[in-house]
């Protein structure tokens, strides 16, 4: 038998590639969350380039002028809703970790009111099942609840750290002024201490993923932001009408969360909490939820097709093993992280995805 030498050394030369860039990949997102300050200083300097741009063109000031203005009114602006934001969200917060077990035990009377209800004798459910029935729901409430309390006190544990804060803050301002003011000058430090080749593939590359990822990510976050305010202003009416109305802010911020993952979104969880309302006997704060997310929805309708410019083209089921991957590595942060991955991945590996990854691996050519 005759081995192709030339071949198979062809082939284990494709798949250390493919694992080398898997790798590479995946260290790639691990220093991004650990640069945290950086990507978001980045992420920042990208949405307010085009204030910059036009500011810059009808003021004819120099761009470092510019640019220190219009981060100026954008860091207060920024600064201002953080302060408020994290003093709502700890206010919140405490009231919901407070009386947490008490709403999980109403959950758990309501689930075995409904249950006894239905009247399940007629269908002849043995007693095993229906404790087996009661202890799940039981579990599930628990379980439910411990998250819930986990992700709040995660919340408050990162937030009474205001030292560690501050500095995240302070570095993500301060990067932000310097990628602002000398986006040239880093550029051309990059190209000057960097292979030329390796920065003609990366630039080639990178303009690749701002024109598509770039700005299907700025459309998603203004589409988000949108639907946070959009839900935290219906539910402060709501309030202000007389409708008790609980932790609207951390609900708002849950509800962008959830509308800000692919497949899902805020319909996921308004219409489950409105559905729960009307049960519960409070029928005005479940219809207000639907108007909310009926307003949400239209509003969407209208300007999700002015700014998304194209679709990403991932089938839903690839997103979902992406989700679910991220959620696995990262945990919930993973969530948001892995589709953004998959589309990174989709556009660096286009040719050889389109191509078929193995086919490709083990073609003679």
């Amino acid at each position: 038998m005759v081995v192709d030498i030339g071949y198979w050394s062809k082939v284990i030369k494709r798949i250390l590639t493919l694992i080398l860039s898997i790798l590479g990949f995946y260290l790639l997102v691990k220093f991004g969350i650990f640069y945290i300050p950086f990507v978001i200083a980045f992420l920042i300097a990208m949405l307010i380039e085009p204030l910059i741009k036009y500011a810059h063109k009808k003021t004819k000031l120099t761009r470092k002028t510019t640019a220190i203005i219009v981060l100026a009114l954008v860091s207060t602006i920024l600064v201002g809703l953080i302060s408020w934001g994290i003093i709502t969200i700890v206010s919140e917060s405490y009231n919901l970790l407070t009386g947490i077990n008490e709403y999980s035990d109403k959950l758990y009377s309501k689930f075995q009111t409904i249950v006894s209800k239905l009247n399940l004798d007629r269908i002849k459910i043995p007693e095993q099942i229906m404790k087996i029935i009661q202890d799940s729901a039981q579990n599930i409430i628990g379980n439910s609840s411990q998250i819930v309390s986990n992700i709040l006190n995660s919340i408050l544990k990162t937030i009474s750290s205001l030292p560690t804060v501050g500095i995240y803050i302070a570095v993500t301002l301060m990067a932000t002024y310097f990628i602002c003011v000398d986006k040239l000058y880093i550029l051309d430090q990059i190209e000057h201490h960097f292979p030329k080749i390796w920065v003609k593939k990366v630039l080639y590359h990178l303009r690749e993923l701002l024109s598509s990822l770039g700005s299907y990510l700025k459309a998603q976050v203004i589409l988000i932001v949108i639907a946070f305010f959009q839900v935290l202003i219906g539910l402060y009416i709501l309030k202000w009408l007389g409708i008790d109305v609980q932790y609207p802010f951390l609900s708002a911020l849950g509800i962008g969360f959830v509308d800000a993952l692919p497949i899902l979104g805020s319909g996921t969880v308004m219409i489950p909490w409105a559905f729960i309302e009307a049960i519960n006997g409070n029928i005005k704060l479940g219809i207000g939820i639907l108007v909310i997310l009926a307003v949400i929805s239209i509003v969407r309708q209208f300007i999700e097709p002015k700014i998304v410019s194209k679709q990403i083209g991932i089938h839903p089921i690839f997103t979902l093993i992406a989700m679910y991957t991220g959620f696995k590595l990262i945990g919930i942060l993973g969530l948001l992280v892995g589709p953004i991955a998959l589309i990174i991945i989709k556009n660096v590996y286009g040719t050889l995805i389109d191509k078929g990854v193995v086919k490709t691996i083990f073609d003679r050519k």
